[in-house]
């Protein structure tokens, strides 16, 4: 690579990375605290809402972050809820207790639903999202594919979101799962544009992890078959199972989407493994200038 085009890709990827978001999960207290001290006001944060655990943990880890000065986005997952009754309420906590306006609207993993809802596309019909405050909604999309659901089934469950979701009067924005491969994310992101689908983009990508944990997460999610490209790449494996986020593969995202801003790729959320700071410490740095650029503007 030469200066010029790395150059180019430490200016893209600072860009890029003027939005992005980090996870945590709801009991996590240290974490919370962690992110309330590291990110800028009004950096989203992405709340688990793991099975079996209940909207008053939610609520309370969303409040905590408003009070913070930062933006929850709850997960709002259909199959751990066990009942519309208990979806109203859930909305109404976070509503009145950390004034929501975002969520990540999920079906969920488990096999067996608690309740009655078992896909994202049943919560948004409800109408209740937008009765208690939500204007905002991110879903899920699989640019490498999952592990038990045909491609074909993705597209069009994508699709009836979206579709619901506009005549639902909601704005609409899309977090992939996170992967390896910089050109899975560019060609996905071509096909969105070519199937007429116009909601940005936010780039899934793995935060700082250990090996082993890292490799686990990522056959769990279905991202096996990028894995493969880390064999490839050695600089690229070594950030990644190093346990740093990787700066090449970012650095190609954001510099494909430079190039090609129809590609509509408008930011990056960290799976964080439960260490967002780490990822949000290393999100800081890139986005600020390098030491040579800032002498030469000197």
């Amino acid at each position: 690579m030469t200066r010029e085009h790395a150059a180019e890709e430490e200016t893209a990827l600072a860009t890029l990375l003027q939005t992005y978001s980090v996870e945590v999960t709801a009991r996590d207290e240290r974490s919370l605290g962690a992110v309330a001290e590291i990110l800028r006001p009004g950096t989203e944060v992405f709340v688990a809402n793991l099975p079996n655990e209940g909207a008053d943990v939610l609520i309370r880890a969303a409040a905590k972050l408003r009070h913070a000065g930062l933006t929850p986005v709850p997960h709002i997952v259909a199959r751990n809820l066990g009942s519309r009754r208990e979806f109203e309420e859930m909305l109404a906590g976070l509503a009145g207790e950390a004034e929501v306006q975002k969520a990540l609207v999920l079906g969920g993993d488990r096999d067996r639903p608690a309740g009655e809802f078992d896909a994202a596309l049943q919560l948004i019909h409800t109408g209740l999202l937008q009765e208690h405050g939500i204007r905002r909604i991110a879903v899920a999309c699989y640019p490498e594919g999952h592990p038990r659901i045909s491609a074909d089934v993705l597209w069009q469950a994508l699709r009836d979101k979206l579709d619901a979701a506009n005549e639902a009067g909601l704005d609409t924005a899309l977090v992939s799962q996170f992967l390896f491969d910089p050109k899975l994310v560019v060609t996905f992101a071509k096909a969105l544009r070519s199937a007429g689908i116009t909601a940005p983009l936010r780039v899934g990508v793995a935060g700082p992890a250990n090996r082993a944990k890292l490799i686990r997460y990522a056959l769990r999610c279905g991202v096996g078959a990028s894995l493969r490209v880390l064999r490839e790449r050695g600089n690229l494996a070594r950030n990644v199972l190093a346990g740093f986020t990787p700066d090449e593969l970012l650095g190609e995202i954001a510099l494909a989407q430079a190039v090609d801003p129809s590609l509509g790729i408008a930011g990056v959320h960290f799976f964080t493994f439960g260490d967002p700071a780490r990822s949000a410490r290393w999100a800081e740095e890139q986005r600020q200038p390098s030491r040579e650029d800032a002498m030469a503007g000197a």
